[in-house]
């Protein structure tokens, strides 16, 4: 692992977690309609910060690797599409456009996770939950569109 590189990539890190402080839920999301298997709201804050420190560890453990270039750039994919969620979702409110923005980090997450999975095993491990996250998150946003349809 590259100590130089893991503070860079948490910054990154850092930077896309910034937007949920930027665009908070509030009223507006507390007061939509949710299915019952929406997690509580102290959920998402401890699985996203396991979610950013495993990506900024994985990240400084191939970086330097050979054969690296994929996992590098659906990395900076991934954090690309993490960081534009929530000022959809929540800034703008278009939680239509943002599935589409969720679809694509499943892409880059998945595209991620392949890269990974021939060049560190430990790496693709500890990001594996992500996929599942954003899955749950992608089902979320679906079920939560559908079912306030004058917000969607």
């Amino acid at each position: 692992m590259d100590w130089i590189l893991f503070p860079i990539f948490l910054g990154a890190c850092g930077a896309a977690a910034a937007t949920g402080a930027m665009f908070q839920p509030g009223a507006w999301y507390d007061d939509l309609s949710k299915p019952d298997w929406t997690p509580p709201n102290w959920v998402f804050p401890v699985v996203w910060t396991y979610i950013y420190v495993a990506l900024a560890v994985a990240a400084s453990r191939v970086a330097g690797l050979d054969g690296s270039h994929y996992a590098m750039a659906f990395w900076a994919m991934q954090i690309a599409f993490n960081t534009l969620w929530t000022p959809v979702f929540f800034g703008l409110r278009r939680m239509r456009a943002a599935l589409v923005v969720i679809a694509g980090l499943w892409v880059a997450v998945a595209g991620l996770l392949w890269s990974l999975w021939s060049l560190d095993a430990i790496s693709f491990w500890i990001v594996a939950p992500y996929i599942v996250w954003t899955s749950v998150a992608g089902a979320l946003n679906a079920s939560v569109a559908r079912r306030n349809p004058t917000y969607a």
